[in-house]
């Protein structure tokens, strides 16, 4: 998995830590206005912003990061709709592009997807050139 852009943020003054940890001891609870309005918060977010919280009020820095989701080739080849060996050949040849863990090929969802749109975008100019000979 690869990191993308991380943002650190420092930990709170001692005043704001004490209120938060207050406001967090005994509840996972959370929630959230966006624009007012309120949403109920999946349990895995809801976790991780109580975690993060939790942190925060406990005086700790905290840095927050995205991780892109990597797929081994025979999970990338099936989402695309081609073999195993298909898709080996096009990470040989640059077409797509592949990170080793160890001798292990992964490929990222948005590069799939990415590759995936290339071929529906040349798929209807193809079916238009043979309908108009």
């Amino acid at each position: 998995m690869a990191l993308i852009a991380p943002r650190v943020t420092p930990g709170l003054a001692p005043d704001d830590a004490r209120n938060l940890a207050r406001s967090l001891q005994d509840s996972n609870d959370i929630t959230v206005f966006v624009d007012g309005t309120v949403h109920r918060l999946p349990d895995e977010a809801r976790d991780a912003v109580v975690d993060l919280l939790g942190r925060l009020g406990r005086g700790e820095a905290v840095t927050v990061s995205s991780v892109e989701e990597m797929l081994t080739t025979s999970r990338a080849a099936e989402l695309a709709g081609i073999s195993h060996t298909y898709l080996r050949n096009m990470t040989d040849r640059g077409e797509i592009p592949v990170e080793y863990r160890g001798t292990h090929r992964r490929i990222r969802l948005a590069d799939i997807m990415a590759w995936l749109e290339t071929q529906k975008s040349k798929k209807p100019a193809a079916d238009g050139e043979s309908t108009s000979e």
